[in-house]
């Protein structure tokens, strides 16, 4: 952790919406897919900064489950850009002992796509360091739904008792069941709405909006984003403020 992650306490859990892609390239004259391509680096960017500033949870929304009514060209793009990240930063993501954790549906994954990803997650599932969460084919709606179809099995099955089931029930089966809700949500590019993300995990999210394009996030931005979320005061639905720092759950 470098000297000025000490400055401040980071969040434990910063989830971030990387919106911007497409205008970042059109602003430029060029087409689209050299915004995503630009964004694959700012997404390395992401990685180490969390590192250093000692953030233990980083969750990119890097692809929903919308994002399948796109161009054919462009979704293609994106699944080439992906596999690429995989496959040429694995190897540094686990010397570096990052645990990757992939979140959405996958029952209906085709190709060597969902290999990638399962091969990722078993390749550092002993790392200890940061845990970089992959929301690949991910909706949040879905994602409840699916934990609900779940509790219902269980419930079916006489391993749950109906009269208990609860939030935290329905929370055990959610994609994210072993880890904690994110403290912070940033979306850049200016756009204010979560997009269907982490919708039940983000109940008490601290949400920043910013105005920079995904491709142009780096490190200043982000130390900025967790300085600014230091400086909320966080009641969690309560009148006692909780203090001005995350980590707490």
């Amino acid at each position: 952790m470098m000297e000025d992650a000490e400055r401040f306490e980071a969040p434990r859990h910063v989830a971030i919406i990387m919106d911007g892609n497409g205008r970042w390239a059109k602003s430029r004259g060029l087409p689209r897919g050299f915004g995503h391509r630009k964004g694959v680096e700012a997404v390395r960017e992401a990685v180490r900064s969390a590192r250093e500033f000692g953030v233990k949870y980083l969750t990119l929304y890097a692809f929903s489950s919308e994002n399948w009514r796109r161009p054919a060209e462009e979704v293609s793009d994106l699944m080439g850009l992906l596999k690429l990240f995989i496959k040429r930063d694995l190897a540094e993501l686990h010397s570096a002992d990052v645990r990757i954790r992939i979140i959405g549906e996958r029952e209906r994954l085709t190709g060597d796509i969902l290999q990638l990803l399962l091969e990722a997650e078993e390749t550092t599932r002993d790392n200890k360091g940061l845990v970089l969460v992959i929301a690949f084919n991910y909706g949040a709606r879905d994602e409840i739904a699916r934990a609900c179809r779940r509790v219902a099995a269980e419930v079916a099955a006489g391993r749950i008792a109906q009269d208990t089931v609860d939030a935290e029930t329905v929370g055990r089966f959610l994609d994210t069941a072993d880890m904690p809700d994110p403290d912070l949500i940033i979306r850049t590019s200016g756009e204010e709405r979560l997009s269907n993300f982490l919708l039940w995990q983000a109940a008490y999210s601290e949400l920043l909006f910013i105005p920079e394009l995904w491709p142009d996030f780096d490190r200043a931005i982000f130390r900025k984003a967790l300085e600014t979320f230091a400086s909320r005061d966080r009641r969690f639905g309560g009148v006692e403020s909780q203090g001005k720092v995350a980590g707490s759950k």
